[in-house]
């Protein structure tokens, strides 16, 4: 999902709640990475801002200098790139164009799996054993 910078932030913020996301991706046409515009940065908007911030553009207040991962990347090196760095949302770059966003419940949800996967494979060992 992304947005146009010149969009206003109330719209922008009206994406968010209506899409249940909390990052969309900035960018002018839906290939190349502006920023990300967040909930974080909306609330710290409406901080510095007050009521006023509705009629801000979201190139006003986007995050810019946005760290990226590949579609190469393991799901390990995002995570931990993710935790270092404090990031909920990666955007996914392959040669410059943009093909997705990974978010920390992706990498949680990946994570959940792969565990219930490896306990069910210890679980159908131990029985296999009796």
């Amino acid at each position: 999902m992304t947005v146009r910078p010149t969009e206003t932030i109330q719209n922008a913020a009206m994406r968010l709640r209506l899409k249940s996301v909390g990052a969309l991706i900035v960018s002018n046409d839906g290939i190349t990475l502006d920023g990300l515009i967040t909930e974080r940065a909306i609330s710290d908007g409406v901080a510095v801002h007050g009521s006023g911030i509705g009629s801000l553009h979201v190139s006003d207040l986007m995050v810019t200098g946005v760290l990226t991962c590949t579609p190469n990347d393991s799901i390990a090196d995002a995570a931990r790139l993710m935790t270092d760095r404090r990031l909920r949302h990666l955007p996914v770059m392959d040669g410059g164009r943009l093909v997705g966003i990974v978010s920390v419940g992706d990498i949680l949800k990946y994570r959940l799996d792969e565990v219930m996967l490896e306990a069910h494979v210890l679980q159908d060992v131990a029985l296999a054993q009796r």
